[in-house]
């Protein structure tokens, strides 16, 4: 490198923007209207590739348009649009750009995306020792460009990635983080400041006279280059689905990859050129594309604009096959991955076709290019260092999707109660409902226990075949304290005995091939409250279980909170008196041994044995055993000494609210389990005498409305982590 590249201090930084195709330059352009205006900038211009063919829309024009003086014009295509031609135009471009960059000198390059091109670039640059920034790097799309976009990645020295994922994904193939720069996508700062509205000579234009919004489809597929077959196969199948389903339809021709030929020949073949309800266009200026892309019923096909932009305007899409598959995407996209019939994508069209979905901004906010900017500021003081890079290795997690296939079905979970009386196993939809429930009471061993627990879950997943159900996996709820990391009930009182130490995780995902997530009964039920119940909505609350035990759940910033050893929200064994009865956990004075079901038999039993339980309207038949609900029947009643028993558990319940109110703050409390409606008064009381003002006035004390929230819970688990992911 010569002296006067750098000393770049004393002049205006040479930055180099190539563009090869309409795609990338609607990303770039803005970048170069704010490098044009910048006076420390100096831009330069190339143009090559697709933009240079007739039969791709001569999209150079659109620059020449904007007034951008170029400074090379490159013909680096190979015709044949065949997988020989793709490798042939990246060896033109190889000879071809040295020349350029030589006579041009810039200190920085600009490259964008995944495309062949792009590639050439970068490896020519890369080996003349030219820095590279990469927009858009660290996606995943699921064809060949991700073996290009990350091959660009490592040729490149710097990043202006979209999203967070894409960050992180850039980490994790060891680039350096103080070179990466989240901005967001470039065209979001035009497209998020247009004129959606302003649609009638642009509908004029492209789609036909007379045609309103939401009236018409676009029709966008490119080739996938490593499965050519196929996708010529899958592009003939929508053509077919769209001639049936008879609205206007507007095709865009495909970008100049291997295959495009053939499609373009389909459209020929069908004479969609004079077909009344179809349109053709080589390319659709971008400011007119995202105007059209607001306003349409539905986009179909493999584009990126269907995954990126159109979920700015909340636009339904149809993305057919792998294409796109792994790209980060708003819930206004459908997958069909596997699009091998008409039937099937017909299928897709009536349900996305005029919906409107929620606006999401996963790529952008509209302020990228400023971003960018000043990222370019931050490279020009480093080109004075040595342009070898560093390396660093990170975790990453995998992405998630939607699939037809998946909606055709009913997803759902199996559920798993496992508490001190009941064994329940359920069905539950993702909108938890619960299509089917089965109860049994709970066994007193392990062995007998695990049985039952496997017979109903093998019942259950032939009933979920009967009802269409597809099950993504098992939740198990149960009482005791749990690792959920691991799947194992680490310790458990008396209320389940031979239940510590117990890999439930194990031996149901092995018997059953699912996977299976544990976890205490208690949070199940706050997960379940936050899912489907009361807690919709809340950051911070806490539910608290009043059954055979007391147990509970803590929600705080919408996490679930497990503590340190997963002890966290034992909230049955919240000391209120020093001196109280004993309870199951070896310890004394806990609010479970005054305010459970456990605790309520126990003084049923007394007044009972001293001929002070019943009371007329209380029955007790011969054999029944004495419960709970025998002294709450005769406190209703007007059992003096009954009241005085449920008197002193909503007295020990409350103290022990207000100690969580006191200790954690919540928004609101939800009681659950089916003493929660008999105590929900009387701990309003003692919250009002023993609470501390300010959190008393501010505190919601309700019940569930759930039928089974710890089985809601359990399937919440699931149903979280298992959709909207392909297996």
């Amino acid at each position: 490198m010569d002296t006067e590249q750098l000393n770049v201090k004393n002049r205006k930084m040479r930055v180099c923007v190539a563009t090869c195709n309409r795609a990338d330059y609607s990303k770039l352009a803005p970048v170069m209207f704010a490098l044009r205006d910048d006076p420390d900038m100096e831009l330069q211009v190339v143009v090559m590739g697709s933009h240079l063919i007739d039969d791709y829309g001569s999209t150079y024009r659109m620059i020449q348009q904007d007034e951008f003086e170029v400074d090379g014009f490159l013909h680096t295509i190979v015709r044949g649009e065949d997988e020989a031609s793709m490798a042939e135009s990246v060896g033109l471009a190889l000879v071809k750009l040295p020349d350029v960059l030589v006579r041009l000198k810039p200190d920085l390059l600009i490259v964008h995306g995944d495309r062949f091109d792009a590639l050439s670039l970068a490896t020519c640059a890369a080996l003349m020792n030219v820095r590279i920034l990469h927009i858009e790097g660290g996606e995943v799309s699921g064809t060949i460009d991700d073996s290009i976009r990350h091959s660009i990645t490592k040729l490149s020295h710097y990043h202006a990635c979209c999203t967070d994922r894409a960050r992180r994904r850039l980490l994790s193939m060891c680039e350096d983080n103080d070179h990466i720069l989240l901005a967001g996508c470039p065209t979001y700062d035009k497209l998020l400041s247009c004129n959606e509205k302003n649609y009638d000579n642009v509908l004029s234009k492209w789609v036909g006279e007379g045609v309103k919004p939401k009236d018409f489809i676009i029709a966008l597929q490119h080739p996938v280059t490593t499965d050519i077959k196929g996708s010529l196969k899958m592009f003939d199948l929508m053509l077919d689905a769209l001639l049936e389903f008879n609205v206007k339809t507007l095709v865009l021709f495909p970008n100049i990859d291997a295959g495009s030929k053939e499609m373009t020949r389909m459209i020929r073949l069908r004479g969609l050129e004079h077909h009344p309800n179809f349109s053709l266009a080589k390319h659709v200026p971008y400011d007119q594309f995202i105007i059209l892309l607001a306003n349409t019923g539905c986009l179909i096909g493999n584009s990126s604009a269907g995954i990126r932009e159109a979920g700015a305007f909340g636009t339904p899409v149809i993305n057919l096959g792998n294409r796109q598959i792994g790209r980060e995407a708003g819930e206004n996209v459908l997958h069909v991955r596997d699009a091998d019939t008409k039937g099937k994508i017909l299928h897709a069209v009536n349900l996305q076709f005029q919906k409107q979905f929620p606006c999401s901004y996963i790529y952008g906010d509209g302020h990228a290019v400023q971003r960018i900017m000043k990222f370019i500021h931050k490279i020009k003081n480093d080109l004075e260092k040595p342009i070898q890079k560093s390396f660093i290795f990170p975790p990453m997690k995998d992405t998630v999707s939607q699939d037809i296939d998946h909606i055709l079905e009913t997803q759902s979970a199996l559920a798993v109660d496992l508490g001190g009386t009941n064994l329940r196993v359920a069905i539950v939809s993702q909108q938890g409902e619960i299509l089917h429930k089965m109860s049994e009471l709970t066994p007193a061993t392990y062995e007998q226990r695990m049985d039952l627990l496997v017979r109903m879950l093998v019942e259950a997943t032939s009933k979920a075949v009967e009802l269409s159900c597809r099950i993504l996996g098992i939740g198990i709820s149960t009482g005791g304290r749990v690792n959920p990391h691991e799947g194992m009930v680490l310790h458990s009182t008396k209320i389940l005995e031979e239940w510590s130490s117990i890999d439930l995780r194990t031996p149901i995902s092995n018997k059953f091939h699912l996977p299976v997530w544990v976890e205490n009964d208690g949070n199940c039920a706050a997960l379940g409250e936050r899912k489907f119940g009361k807690g919709v909505g809340s950051e911070d609350f806490i539910t608290l279980i009043v059954g055979t035990g007391i147990g509970g759940g803590i929600v705080l910033n919408n996490e679930l909170v497990h503590g340190a050893n997963f002890c966290a929200a034992e909230l049955g064994h919240i000391t209120v008196s020093m001196d109280g009865p004993d309870c199951m956990c070896g310890s004394s004075g806990c609010v479970e041994s005054y305010a459970s079901g456990i605790a309520l038999q126990r003084e049923a039993k007394k007044l009972h044995d001293a001929d002070e339980l019943l009371v007329p309207g209380v029955h007790l038949r011969e054999g029944e055993e004495v419960t709970g609900k025998h002294v709450i029947q005769a406190a209703q009643l007007g059992n003096k000494k009954a009241e005085k028993v449920v008197e002193t558990a909503c007295e020990a319940l409350g103290l022990a609210v207000c100690t969580l109110l006191h200790t954690v703050n919540p928004s609101h409390i939800i009681l659950c389990g089916h003493l929660a409606p008999h105590y929900v008064d009387g701990v309003r009381e003692v919250i009002q005498r023993r609470a501390l003002p300010s959190a008393a006035s501010s505190i919601q004390i309700m019940v569930s409305d759930l039928e089974e929230p710890a089985l809601l819970g359990a399937a919440s688990i699931v149903l979280e982590y298992a959709t909207r992911r392909i297996y």
